[in-house]
């Protein structure tokens, strides 16, 4: 089956309809299907240009294409987020990603920014109380995982929003963004909305989520109020891509689980813990954490993946500009 997504800036509605597919890539000029890659190669996707013009108008419109689990893989086009077969993706700390492009900051605008900073309040990033560290996997590619440090604000007690961070250094690449809603919240979206979510509470039963140097007792509370929320991540920037700067459509970004194979890689979680001092180990964070109430259920739309075997990507394709306002 393929389930085909259409997501438009004007009328600000996803759109998720199946169709039956066979395992060859098509493409109809609106959803591209896919295999969910297993191996290292990827074919290029042909298409044939077709599609009507009620196909076609819609303002950049995103289309959600649904990756089917498979043998082998594709490579979509250049745009799209699962594009490209990306070398072995390096434990943090192990490689840097290249530097972006451009002169080095001259000195007149370090001195603006000096300036600047004494004289702007800066509200919003003032506001960011918190910097946690977790892993994230991509949604149509589970092999490829990061590090990801995430610098939180809180709207109120059941938002929050993240910016999300390759690194805690001052260099450190804003590579995407969180947003992170408690389960009453989550329970009131949409079921197709539901879908481009993922569960917290393995992550943070088995550890991998912590408040970077923060004793455990004091951030106890905080982490057992995260296990009962649900987030949606986009990935803006592929840095284990080796994208020097971001590249493409923004990836779907999932949370690590106890099933293959979206279980956070040994290596990853090894060097972050040796980084921060942080024990994820059976006797460490797991073990204190053992006791921690779970949710009463996790809803089965979130995690889609480990239910359907199927993950979400993203292409971005021309699309008519419309020449009306579809709100009054």
């Amino acid at each position: 089956m393929r389930l085909v997504g259409k997501w438009s800036s004007c009328d600000a509605s996803l759109k998720l309809s199946a169709h039956p597919v066979s395992s060859a890539v098509s493409w109809s000029g609106r959803s591209v299907a896919c295999e969910m890659p297993r191996s290292a190669h990827r074919q290029h996707a042909s298409h044939d240009g077709s599609g009507s013009d009620q196909d076609k108008n819609h303002v950049h419109a995103w289309l959600f294409r649904q990756s089917l689990v498979g043998s082998g893989g594709v490579k979509i086009k250049a745009m799209s987020s699962s594009d490209q077969s990306p070398a072995s993706t390096p434990a943090s700390g192990t490689a840097e990603p290249p530097p972006p492009p451009g002169r080095p900051t001259a000195v007149s605008s370090q001195v603006l920014d000096m300036g600047a900073q004494m004289v702007q309040a800066l509200k919003p990033v003032r506001n960011m109380k918190q910097h946690a560290c977790s892993f994230a996997l991509y949604s149509h590619d589970l092999r490829r995982q990061l590090e990801v440090h995430h610098f939180v604000s809180r709207l109120n007690q059941d938002v929050l929003q993240c910016a999300v961070y390759d690194s805690d250094e001052p260099s450190a690449r804003l590579i995407g963004v969180e947003y992170i809603v408690s389960d009453a919240i989550f329970e009131g979206l949409p079921a197709e909305e539901q879908r481009l979510w993922h569960s917290h509470a393995y992550e943070v039963k088995a550890g991998l989520a912590t408040d970077v140097g923060v004793p455990e007792q004091l951030q106890r509370l905080e982490m057992a109020g995260l296990a009962k929320t649900y987030g949606k991540m986009w990935l803006t920037w592929q840095v284990d891509r080796g994208d020097a700067l971001p590249l493409g459509a923004p990836a779907l970004m999932v949370s690590p689980q106890a099933a293959e194979p979206g279980r956070a890689r040994d290596e990853l979680v090894r060097a972050r813990d040796e980084k921060y001092g942080v024990d994820s180990s059976a006797g460490g964070l797991k073990a204190a954490r053992v006791e921690m109430e779970e949710p009463e259920w996790i809803n089965p739309n979130a995690d889609y993946w480990r239910l359907h075997g199927k993950g979400f990507a993203v292409d971005v394709v021309p699309a008519e500009m419309r020449r009306h306002a579809p709100f009054p």
